[in-house]
C-alpha cells in the first residue's frame, strides 16, 4: 500500500481499513458541494481519489491541503474544470451551489466577470447572468448555479430568479441563517436560508449590519401577502425569558449591580444585554415580579435567588 503523504494540516480526514473500504455503497457525487471520498492512491503530481458514480477523480497536490495516506475519507469540494474535466480540491469556497454569498470581482474579460470565491481559478459571472454592470474591485451579492447549458458553475446577480416565491415552511418564531443585502428606507433587506427575501425593520436594529454579513435571525411575522418580517431576537415569550436568563448572568458577572434602568438609552442596553430597549423592560418587569431584582432609582440588584 503507498503510504506517501501529502504535508498540510490533518483536517477532514478519516482513516479507513480495508474492510471498510469494501462494505461503502455507491453514490453520486454531487457537483458544487463538499464529497467525502476515499484515498485510492498518492503520486508526486497529487491525489486519486473515488469519484464514486464519476469512477476516479485526480486532485493535484496544489489543489490538496490536508494531510492524508491512501485509505483515508476526506471532505473534497468537487467543480467542473474549464475542459468538462472533474476536479476536487480540499479548500472550500466562499459558495457552493445554491448559494447566495458576498463576491469580489477580481478581473473583467470580453465573455463577463470572474468573482475571487476562494478557490484557485476565479468563478465567472457571464454578461447575461449580471443585473448591472459588474466592474473590477467592486463586491456584489450574487447566486451560485451549475449552468446546465455549459455544465459549468457560475454565479448571477439576477437573484430574484431563483428565489423561492412561497413563504411555505416556515413560522413565527422559528430560527434562521440571514445574510444581510441591502439597506433600505425602512430596513434591510435579507435572504432566508438561501431560498427567499426578507425583511429586518431598522428600528428593531439595534447593531451594526454591513452587506454580505451572515447572521441568524428569527420569523417574525410570515404576511398574507407572503411576505416575510424577520427579528434578531426570539419573538414573544420565549424571548423574555431568555433574555431574563442573560440579565442575571450579567448581573452576576458584575458584581449584582448595573447602572442600568427604563430611561437607559436603547443603544447602551443593546451594548450591555444585546436586546432591544422593549424586550429589557419586559424582562427586568418578569425579574421583578418574581423577586429576584430590586429597581433602584441608579440602576438594578440582583437579591434573589435565579
Amino acid at each position: 500500500m503507498n503510504r506517501r503523504r501529502i504535508q498540510s494540516s490533518k483536517r477532514h480526514t478519516e482513516r479507513i481499513t480495508g474492510s471498510e473500504m469494501r462494505k461503502l455503497p455507491a453514490e453520486t457525487v454531487e457537483i458544487g458541494r463538499l464529497n467525502r471520498l476515499r484515498v485510492l492512491r498518492i503520486s508526486d503530481a497529487g491525489v486519486w481519489l473515488d469519484g464514486k458514480d464519476r469512477g476516479e477523480l485526480f486532485m493535484p497536490r496544489s489543489y490538496a491541503g490536508i494531510n492524508c495516506v491512501t485509505g483515508d475519507d476526506i471532505d473534497v469540494f468537487i467543480f467542473p474544470g474549464s475542459e468538462g474535466e472533474i476536479l476536487a480540491t480540499t479548500k472550500r469556497p466562499y459558495a457552493m451551489i445554491n448559494e447566495y454569498a458576498l463576491l469580489k470581482v477580481a478581473s473583467v474579460t470580453p465573455v463577463g466577470a470572474f468573482l475571487d470565491w476562494g478557490l484557485k481559478k476565479d468563478l465567472l459571472a457571464p454578461f447575461s447572468e449580471q443585473k448591472e454592470k459588474m466592474e473590477e474591485g467592486r463586491s456584489y451579492i450574487v447566486y451560485v448555479h451549475l449552468d446546465e447549458r455549459t455544465n459549468r458553475i457560475v454565479a448571477s446577480s439576477k437573484l430574484n430568479r431563483f428565489m423561492n416565491a412561497q413563504a411555505a415552511g416556515f413560522a413565527e418564531g422559528q430560527s434562521v441563517d440571514l445574510l444581510i443585502c441591502s439597506q433600505t428606507e425602512i430596513g434591510y433587506k435579507a435572504i432566508i436560508d438561501n431560498t427567499r427575501w426578507g425583511i429586518l425593520y431598522k428600528n428593531e436594529v439595534f447593531q451594526q449590519l454591513r452587506k454580505g454579513q451572515h447572521l441568524p435571525g428569527f420569523i417574525k411575522k410570515v404576511r398574507d401577502d407572503g411576505k416575510i418580517d424577520l427579528c434578531l431576537q426570539l419573538p414573544g415569550y420565549a424571548q423574555i425569558g431568555d433574555a431574563a436568563e442573560r440579565i442575571i448572568m450579567t448581573l452576576k458577572s458584575r458584581g449584582g449591580f448595573l447602572p442600568m434602568t427604563d430611561k437607559s438609552p436603547s443603544e447602551a442596553i443593546y451594548h450591555v444585554f444585546g436586546m432591544s430597549k422593549k424586550t429589557y423592560k419586559k424582562a427586568i418587569g418578569l425579574l421583578y415580579k418574581r423577586r429576584v431584582i430590586a429597581i433602584e432609582e441608579q440602576g438594578i440588584r440582583l437579591i434573589g435567588k435565579a
